[in-house]
Order: C-alpha cells, then structure tokens, then sequence
C-alpha cells in the first residue's frame, strides 16, 4: 500500500480527492486545520490538525515521507518552496493551480477584466500552451503563477502534477457560483435577466472531476501541467436551465444583447468572451476519463445550498461569496430597470 498526504483535506476539493484516494487503495493522511474527518471517508484514513503555513507542523504531518503529497492550499511561492524543501522525504506532488494564470496573447488576464477592454480573448479552447501571466504576489492570479513557476524549475528534484482548475463546483464550496440562482429560485424569482444574451461561458469543474485527475496523477509522477475541467463548458443560460430542473421550477430568461446594466444580468459566470479548455493534455497523459458532466452534479451541489441556506441570511451563509461579488441579489435594482425599459 502507497502513502498519500492530503493537505486542504477538508476542503471541498481535498474531501473528494481524500475519499477517491483512499477508495483506490492508498493510505491516507488527511491534514487540515480543523483535523476533521468526513462521514463519507473509509475508517482507515488518518486525520492530522495542522495549519500548512506553519512550516514544523507541515513537516510533522508529512513524517517520515510518503508517495504522494496532494496539496490544495498553495497559492504562491513560499508554499513552492515549503514542498520543495520536503522533496527528500515526498516522491511527487499534485497540487491544485487555476486557469486564472492564463492570459490573452495581448496581454489581457483576470486581473485587466476591470479595465475597458480588459477581458481576455482565449482561444477556444485553451490549452496549457496559453502564455501565462508574470508571477508576482500582487493577486490571486500572479501568485499561482509564481507557485508553478517555482514548482517546475524544481521538477527534477519533486516531481509535480498541476491542475488548473476552473469555475469549481460541489459541495462544501465557499462561493458556489450555483448560488446565484438557487437563492433566486428558493425566493420565488420567476424571471432572470443574462447579460451577454445568456451566451457566457466559464468553464466550469466538479471536485469529483478534478479528484479522478489526482486519482490518476498520484500513482505516475512526472512534472506536468493539466487543465482540469469538466467535459461541458455550458452557456449561462443553460446552468440556469439545469438549476430550474433540478429545484422544479419554470423561470422565463431576459437576454440582454451586451454587458450588465449597473449590475442587472450580471451573474458569478457572466463574461464577455468565453473561458473554455482542453482536456487532450490529461486524456493523453493520464488516461483520464470525466466521471461526471455539470448537470449531473448539480443536485448534490443544490442540495448543498439548500441546507446550508435553511434559515440564515445568505451573507452569514456565505460570507466569502458576499465578499467577493457583493449583493448578488439586488433585486429592487433590477425591477426598477424592468420597469424603465
């Protein structure tokens, strides 16, 4: 039996690639701040609390050494640096990056979005050829990119696997984009106004998913850099359609032809120009094979909300989504804008 050390183990990512692991017959340490364990995990994987910022109490929970060390909490280059300082006693990584590293090939990424004229034109589909932005640590988006780069320049000495993920999604989330409408719904909103005609497309990636692609990486080490998305890359429109089916609710669409009016159309996927990938590179080189499309995940995600919704205001929910798109549900704003037009 292979050891495996799970960092981030109660994430919603690291609860799926816990339980995938350990199903595929490795031994598991699953590390996280709390020390939790999740109902769902077979009774013989091991729980460690630590906090992976703290350099001895990462290096206790790794012990003396294991196969495999999955990593779903680095963000920049001091966490590059922490794994590397472990290669002697680790055999390979696998550690979860994110298409926001990409940018457009005049220079456009996630952080110019803001700028007019600042959302990135991506070929459809991307693939892990796409330049990269600079590394830096000045945003989410630099510091992945300055993680990969210091992650590969070591790649003889730790062999990594990294992941970029996309618009992810399941349970456990702390900003589901699938908010958006199942607070909608769950209010009795009956109509919906999509910016960009309801075309939009980020695409979006199942914890389910992205945990088969560390199934499948742990056991080949290599330094390689993956997309990690679902097989379907669904319009905006149609994640609202699927939501409906899934809560039993008929909502009628109001398709803006171009961007949000002060806010009304906008939603967590609304984008100008599509976020689409390849998957050939994990085919190719993993074998890898989806084990579940967007829509098919969708009532376990809905779920999810649902029941964590029950009785609270969505902000006390969701803290972290309220943080990072503000009011999503203004929604006198935009009977207001129904009422003018």
């Amino acid at each position: 039996m292979t050891h495996a050390v799970v960092l981030g183990a109660t994430g919603q990512i690291g609860r799926a690639a816990v339980d995938a692991l350990a199903r595929d017959g490795w031994e598991v340490t699953a590390v996280s701040r709390g020390g939790d364990r999740d109902a769902r995990w077979p009774k013989d994987v091991r729980v460690v609390r630590a906090d992976r910022e703290d350099d001895a109490a990462l290096s206790a929970a790794v012990g003396e050494g294991c196969d495999v060390l999955v990593d779903m909490v680095a963000y920049g280059e001091r966490e590059a640096r922490q794994l590397v300082s472990l290669a002697g006693r680790v055999g390979s990584a696998v550690v979860i990056s994110s298409v926001s590293v990409y940018e457009d090939d005049s220079g456009r990424n996630f952080d110019t979005q803001a700028e007019p004229d600042g959302f990135p034109a991506y070929p459809v589909p991307i693939t892990e050829a796409q330049r990269t932005v600079r590394p830096g640590d000045g945003s989410y988006s630099t510091g992945k990119a300055a993680l990969e780069r210091e992650l590969l320049a070591a790649g003889d000495r730790l062999p990594v696997t990294l992941l970029r993920a996309g618009a992810i999604h399941g349970p456990y989330c702390r900003t589901p984009r699938e908010l958006y409408f199942v607070k909608r719904n769950l209010d009795g909103r009956r109509r919906r106004v999509l910016a960009h005609g309801g075309a939009s497309r980020f695409h979006p990636a199942s914890v389910r998913n992205i945990a088969e692609l560390i199934r499948l990486a742990a056991p080949r080490p290599g330094t390689r850099v993956l997309n990690a998305v679902d097989p379907d890359a669904p319009t905006v429109a149609e994640i609202a359609a699927a939501i409906d089916a899934v809560m039993g609710v008929r909502t009628q669409d109001v398709l803006l032809d171009g961007p949000p009016v002060d806010g009304v159309g906008d939603t967590p996927w609304t984008v100008p120009a599509p976020v689409v990938c390849d998957m050939s590179a994990a085919r190719e080189q993993l074998g890898y094979r989806p084990v579940v499309r967007y829509a098919d995940a969708l009532p376990e995600t809905v779920a999810f909300i649902e029941e964590r919704l029950a009785g609270r205001d969505w902000r006390e929910a969701y803290p972290k989504m309220f943080k990072a798109y503000g009011d999503l549900f203004d929604y006198a704003a935009e009977d207001a804008w129904a009422e003018g037009r």
